[in-house]
């Protein structure tokens, strides 16, 4: 008997709706920066304007949600048939979470998990909502039948769907980012990413089932350049979810009236150049001294722009990243003296975001090496991350080269 276990690979998506005119060629952004030397994603062109929420509202029908965004998708390329069950899983998912979080002082859920000791792979304390929103994704994501392999930030290591053997997809997720908000009730969020399987391993009789499952998962650690899909579920005065498939950036809004997302944010443009920095300043002692020179060139307007600009930081990688998709500026968690790596996880949170912000416009760097680029090596494996404005990315990436004051 043979078992056959899925594994991540390079493939991308492009999909549309009503309100969004489908490509003369179905091929994905990424696979023309496959063949192209251009260092950032390009969105596909469009005949025609993304309508706007309006536009969208006045639509035969009603709103534009997005459980209907996805079948339009799936009607104009049946391709999408099978991401759209999975995106139907991950958006329930995250209404479920949302719920929790709104409930989580009235239901107890506030606080430490076991009154403190339970410690994730990172060696981070877990909240009780951390642990209850990792089961909740895990099991809408086994439950679509689509995937072979699941893994989140709070698992030692990815988990094989083994009753999945016809899966097309692996997920990669945190589920909730900036659970340290949680007892103050700032915002959260679930960030997640969808590789395409195109491979299988193939596991022999005679071969230790622990060893090689292990190989299996350990291959599915796949650069965000062979995402094909990712998002994010900000919990917050509003549910928010945006997300990719490499044809842009939409976001949709929970309505708790009719229980659906509505689209509200069509084609999310990042602004060439912003006004706000977002970096926890408290670590800047132990930041490089380039790092350090460029930020207060920020706040002191002494920057290329020759504006002064604000600092925004609430603590929630969602939370800031939403924020500088929308008003444009940069987001940065740099690495330091105690943690050279910073700590953002690439395959749960940098390339996710990094694909998200570059679809809409902006860019993403480590500094030195554009986030999308990089080979993970180890499931947890951390990195800098600078990510917002293609101007203002551009400008941290040239202060970072320049030589350290004498």
């Amino acid at each position: 008997m043979k078992v056959a276990y899925a594994l991540a690979s390079g493939a991308a998506l492009v999909g549309t709706s009503d309100a969004f005119v489908a490509p003369a060629a179905v091929r994905s952004p990424l696979q023309q920066q496959r063949t192209s030397s251009r260092p950032n994603v390009v969105m596909a062109a469009t005949a025609e304007k993304p309508a706007t929420s309006k536009e969208a509202q006045a639509v035969p029908g009603g709103v534009m949600t997005l459980s209907r965004y996805m079948l339009d998708q799936a009607r104009i390329n049946t391709d999408y048939q099978d991401l759209e069950q999975l995106m139907g899983s991950i958006q329930y998912a995250c209404k479920t979470i949302a719920n929790l979080v709104s409930r989580a002082g009235i239901s107890d859920l506030t606080g430490l998990q076991g009154d403190g000791g339970s410690v994730n792979v990172q060696g981070e304390e877990q909240k009780k909502l951390d642990v209850i929103s990792n089961d909740v994704l895990k099991n809408a994501l086994r439950s679509s039948g689509k995937l072979g392999v699941i893994a989140s930030e709070e698992e030692d290591t990815p988990v094989l769907v083994e009753e999945a053997f016809n899966s097309k997809f692996v997920a990669v997720f945190d589920p909730l980012d900036g659970s340290s908000n949680i007892d103050a009730a700032i915002s959260t969020g679930t960030i997640f990413g969808i590789f395409e399987e195109t491979e299988e391993c193939i596991v022999d009789d005679d071969v230790d089932m622990d060893e090689a499952s292990q190989v299996c998962l350990l291959n599915t650690l796949q650069p965000g350049g062979s995402l094909v899909a990712a998002g994010y579920c900000m919990y917050s005065s509003s549910t928010i979810l945006v997300f990719t498939m490499g044809d842009g950036v939409n976001g949709f809004t929970l309505d708790p009236q009719i229980g659906e997302f509505v689209m509200t944010h069509p084609n999310i443009q990042v602004p060439k150049r912003g006004k706000i920095y977002s970096f926890n300043e408290a670590n800047s002692p132990d930041w490089p001294e380039n790092l350090r020179n460029y930020v207060n060139d920020l706040k002191n307007g002494n920057g290329e722009s020759g504006e002064k600009y604000s600092s925004r930081y609430i603590g929630s990688m969602v939370g800031d990243v939403h924020r500088t998709l929308l008003y444009g500026g940069i987001f940065g968690y740099p690495g330091d003296i105690n943690n050279p790596n910073g700590k953002l996880r690439l395959l749960y949170e940098g390339a996710p975001m990094a694909f998200i912000c570059e679809q809409a416009g902006g860019m993403a760097t480590t500094g030195t090496q554009r986030v999308m680029d990089i080979n993970p090596e180890k499931v947890h494996q951390r990195v800098p991350t600078y990510l917002g404005s293609a101007e203002d990315v551009t400008e941290l990436i040239n202060a970072l080269k320049k030589e350290k004051a004498e």
